[in-house]
């Protein structure tokens, strides 16, 4: 394989999240994110975010964490190691902020994606694929 395309391969490796032995490594997040902006083909780069968990036998959010996705559409640190348990959490983008920030009218003024974590072991990715007029989610690994 010549040098560029090596390159190239490692560039879109990176950027799908392609880890070497696919385990989870020390000190790394076991709950990560992953945000697309399908209108432009890009990662969506500054994009607000909460995580929350449900706290009190259901009647409560507490919120974990706020954030901002980087450079290339992801979120690390979302959640320490140790950090997780078993529970019904919520990621909730701010795709309003987003859409005007670049100066584009959207539908959806922010998405809330919840979902249940039973074996706190696990390691966990939510992708969110988002343009301004739909969204789509779903578990990645």
């Amino acid at each position: 394989m010549s040098s560029g395309a090596a390159q190239r391969l490692q560039t879109l490796q990176r950027h799908v999240g392609f880890q070497e032995g696919r385990g989870m490594e020390p000190g790394s997040s076991p709950l990560t994110t992953h945000v697309l902006d399908t209108a432009s083909g890009l990662p969506a780069q500054g994009l607000y975010l909460r995580l929350s968990r449900l706290e009190d036998c259901g009647q409560q959010w507490t919120e974990l964490k706020k954030s901002c996705t980087d450079h290339d559409g992801r979120c690390p640190g979302l959640l320490p190691p140790g950090q997780m348990k078993a529970g019904t959490y919520k990621l909730s983008f701010d795709t309003e902020g987003y859409w005007q920030k670049r100066g584009q009218e959207s539908f959806y003024p922010y998405v809330e994606v919840v979902f249940t974590i039973t074996n706190e072991t696990h390691k966990f990715h939510v992708p969110l694929l988002l343009s301004p007029w739909s969204y789509t989610t779903y578990r990645g690994s």
